[in-house]
């Protein structure tokens, strides 16, 4: 089996030596035996794992405990544990298809949402009590949406907001997104789209970002984040079963 020091692997995986000890502090690698002068040695087993690593870490999706689960699964193949690795990375594409499956819902549920606010609308008033609770949600997360400019509510002469069968209709398709991980930017993105185009197609705009955002996260491009990831999972499978028969 080959050996190689800190600055081989480093220029081998592209990463900085000071990656190479912190993925080791991390434990997501084996520990290298050490030479008498203190320097660590690294064996072919080193370097699949390291490609390992650095393959599951290029996923970014963090909700619902996934990145977590990536981290898990890379210390039990450090381990040397590749059954139990394989195992754990199935269930993690699982729930990865699961959050596509959450994410399509929602904008089918919008796209239903949608549709029925050209129907006939009552004349429904409810205080921002009864919205929470009619909505089965926080009061918290009504003024979140507000203060991110989601929606802007209506108020009684004497300042009581008052949520109309028409705002409840937009919350709920707010709560659907939220639900789906969709972030705020996102679903304002969307909804500003709507505004301007009511035929806009959501599933595109909702997934792309603006040229002049400053600052894009996975979950303002959720789907083709979550296409990615599972892309990304099945490649870990694969990676995972040549290390296994290799060693």
């Amino acid at each position: 089996m080959n050996t190689y020091k800190t600055a081989e692997i480093a220029r081998n995986i592209g990463i900085h030596p000071n990656t190479v000890r912190l993925y080791e502090e991390l434990g997501l690698i084996p520990k290298p035996e050490r030479q008498s002068n203190g320097y660590r040695v690294f064996t072919d087993f080193h370097m699949e794992q390291f490609k390992f690593a650095k393959t599951a870490l290029k996923v970014e999706v963090l909700q619902n405990g996934l990145r977590k689960k990536v981290i898990d699964i890379i210390k039990t193949s450090a381990a040397g544990n590749f059954d139990r690795a394989i195992c754990l990375t199935k269930s993690y594409l699982q729930q990865i298809k699961k959050e596509q499956r959450n994410a399509e819902e929602a904008i089918v549920i919008t796209e239903q949402l949608l549709s029925n606010s050209k129907q006939e609308t009552n004349s429904l008033f409810f205080t921002r009590k009864e919205a929470a609770v009619h909505l089965q949600i926080s009061i918290d997360a009504l003024r979140n949406w507000e203060m991110n400019g989601l929606f802007t509510v209506k108020r009684k002469q004497n300042g009581y907001r008052v949520y109309t069968d028409e705002d409840i209709r937009l919350l709920k398709i707010i709560r659907s997104l939220r639900c789906a991980n969709y972030s705020l930017t996102a679903i304002l993105r969307m909804l500003s789209a709507l505004s301007d185009n009511p035929q806009v197609n959501i599933r595109k705009v909702i997934d792309t970002p603006k040229e002049n955002d400053d600052i894009v996260s996975v979950c303002d491009k959720l789907l083709t984040s979550l296409r990615y990831a599972e892309k990304n999972a099945q490649n870990m499978l694969l990676h995972l079963e040549t290390i296994k028969k290799q060693f």
